[in-house]
């Protein structure tokens, strides 16, 4: 689920991510054939990077960063089961998927003042449409907005 957050991805490419799509020394995540047969690089966290180390050094993924008891990649059934049983686990009551992880990337991402068009390629989105849709506007930003006339000198 971190990793899934740390980045903004999709089910289909948390459970298609190999080992060798990190990259410890560009801090990037390369992912591949992504919806629309695309390729495209999202940053890597450090704090996640030593997160997917430990995680190596206990697992010793193979070809898949996660990889199912018969070494093959996690079904995005299985993600979102993985994802359920974190919320009940936490006491977490909130609706909430995967998805809504990626969601609130974009948001957060917006909201630490990212330009949206940076967020559009880091979301794999052809149109800022579809960008737009992921970005929830905070309330508690609304009014840190000054106006425009609060900037005229009169």
């Amino acid at each position: 689920m971190l990793t899934c957050y740390s980045a903004g991805l999709r089910v289909s490419e948390i459970v298609s991510l190999k080992v060798a799509d990190i990259d410890s020394l560009r801090m990037t995540i390369h992912i591949r054939c992504a919806k629309g047969k695309k390729d495209r690089m999202v940053p890597l966290s450090k704090k996640l990077l030593e997160v997917l180390r430990e995680y190596a050094k206990e697992y010793r993924p193979k070809k898949f960063l996660f990889e199912g008891q018969d070494g093959n990649e996690y079904s995005p059934r299985s993600v979102q089961a993985i994802l359920a049983e974190a919320k009940q686990l936490a006491g977490v009551k909130k609706r909430g998927s995967v998805h809504s992880l990626r969601h609130s990337y974009a948001t957060h991402l917006l909201e630490s003042g990212t330009d949206l068009r940076y967020i559009q390629e880091l979301l794999g989105h052809s149109s800022i449409k579809t960008t737009l849709l992921y970005t929830h506007v905070s309330i508690k930003d609304i009014g840190k907005i000054e106006s425009p006339l609060d900037k005229l000198d009169w």
